[in-house]
């Protein structure tokens, strides 16, 4: 594989975790160093883990996987994507509840890594039936989706910083998350 290609399937593979990112940054509006490095390097570990993992099951559970992976990532993006709404359209009596609400920590935290990785296990297993090793693409794949995770972190933090916004931002990158799965079942 050419290092163009490699670039532009790891910035392929990336797009999906920076529209994560930014809507997790908008929902944060002030994420500490240390949810930022939760954020970038979970979605980077998953989606070189993803990878390997997708290169190590080969082409004998291709078919199978692939009937299923659109549907999985669908529902994780959907259920992540109305909570964020659901929290942002919450009445001030509610608001305790939305505030808990952290997409660097729990359930969420694995739910949207596995979500915004799951195409980098259809990647690993075309890798595999290419004949390609898998180690440096992983490294690369899994850096950049990190540095592409930072960087939505960014912007949506400044996007959430602004009061009139944050409410309307919240909103549209639980739809955002909600598109995302709908256009990888489509």
């Amino acid at each position: 594989m050419h290092w163009a290609e490699l670039v532009a399937i790891a910035v392929a593979l990336s797009v999906d975790a920076f529209a994560v990112a930014i809507a997790a940054g908008v929902r944060l509006k002030d994420a500490g160093i240390g949810q930022t490095l939760t954020l970038a390097g979970q979605f980077g570990f998953f989606q070189a883990a993803m990878l390997i993992i997708g290169w190590l099951a080969g082409d004998s559970l291709k078919s199978y996987l692939a009937t299923y992976t659109h549907w999985v990532a669908f529902g994780l993006l959907t259920w992540v994507g109305v909570k964020m709404i659901i929290g942002a359209v919450k009445h001030p009596a509610h608001q305790k509840v939305a505030e808990r609400y952290d997409p660097t920590k729990g359930a969420s935290l694995i739910m949207l890594a596995i979500a915004t990785s799951l195409d980098a296990l259809a990647v690993g297993l075309s890798l595999s039936v290419l004949n390609h090793v898998v180690w440096f693409p992983a490294f690369v794949i899994g850096g950049t989706a990190a540095l592409f995770t930072l960087a939505g972190l960014q912007i949506g933090k400044l996007i959430g910083a602004t009061s009139t916004l944050g409410k309307y931002a919240e909103i549209c990158g639980g739809v955002v998350l909600i598109l995302l799965g709908l256009r990888v079942v489509f």
